[in-house]
């Protein structure tokens, strides 16, 4: 594979091992045709002191359906990440809600307009059930936001699993915009997208849009940061 110095695409690659991931080959230098991959083994090497390694995690559910440029193996991990992590065990707060979430894209690409920057989206979807209501019939807000920060965080681990980085984070701050409520039954389209990865903070941005009216319900921004080993 051809090192960034010879290809502007990879001219403002985050990390220093950017090498690691693959493109799968094409005829064609649009992004939209590109496959996202990474090399299996270098989860060992490269993140032995990341604090969450997606790649350790056992099977969650299948990626099989999930469509978009990533490849199988980053489908999977991001949803083992997810549920591990967002839904957790049986007892864990918001288990049914996160485990109602289907993941139908994720992709990745390098945009033109912001010198080769990547960016990561995910698309996930979720029916608004009796269980997620509040006493006036109408989606939670606490719900939604436990959707979101979940969600939202997707993209950022897609990325930074894309650029041999630690994506995974802890919620530092999160800004959210009610714009509409969801009565039981709608389905809600989850539309994240990373924004910024640095060293230890990193952001996303959401939108969350009702599928039958095209109306907004919710926006936000979300920003993780890195957790001190030493202090985990």
């Amino acid at each position: 594979m051809s090192s960034r110095a010879a290809s502007p695409l990879y001219a403002s690659a985050a990390s220093p091992a950017y090498e690691s991931y693959t493109r799968s080959p094409s005829s064609s230098s649009s992004s939209a045709t590109n496959t996202y991959d990474v090399e299996r083994s270098s989860f060992s090497s490269s993140r032995s002191s990341a604090w969450v390694d997606p790649a350790s995690l056992s099977n969650y559910g299948d990626a099989s359906q999930i469509k978009g440029n990533v490849s199988p193996y980053v489908k999977q991990l991001i949803l083992n990440t997810f549920i591990a992590y967002g839904a957790g065990d049986e007892h864990c707060f918001g288990h049914s809600v996160a485990k109602a979430v289907k993941f139908l894209d994720i992709s990745a690409r390098e945009g033109e307009d912001k010198q080769g920057r990547m960016e990561a989206t995910t698309i996930a979807e979720v029916i608004v059930s009796k269980s997620m209501l509040n006493g006036a019939g109408m989606l939670h807000g606490g719900c939604l936001a436990f959707l979101i920060d979940n969600c939202c965080s997707t993209p950022l681990v897609a990325l930074g699993l894309i650029q041999n980085i630690n994506g995974v984070g802890v919620t530092q701050a999160m800004n959210i915009l009610f714009h509409s409520p969801a009565p039981r039954g709608s389905c809600l389209r989850i539309v994240s997208t990373s924004i910024a990865m640095g060293g230890r903070i990193m952001s996303a941005r959401c939108e969350v849009i009702n599928k039958q009216t095209g109306g907004v319900v919710a926006s936000a921004y979300l920003n993780k940061m890195q957790p001190v080993m030493s202090k985990m």
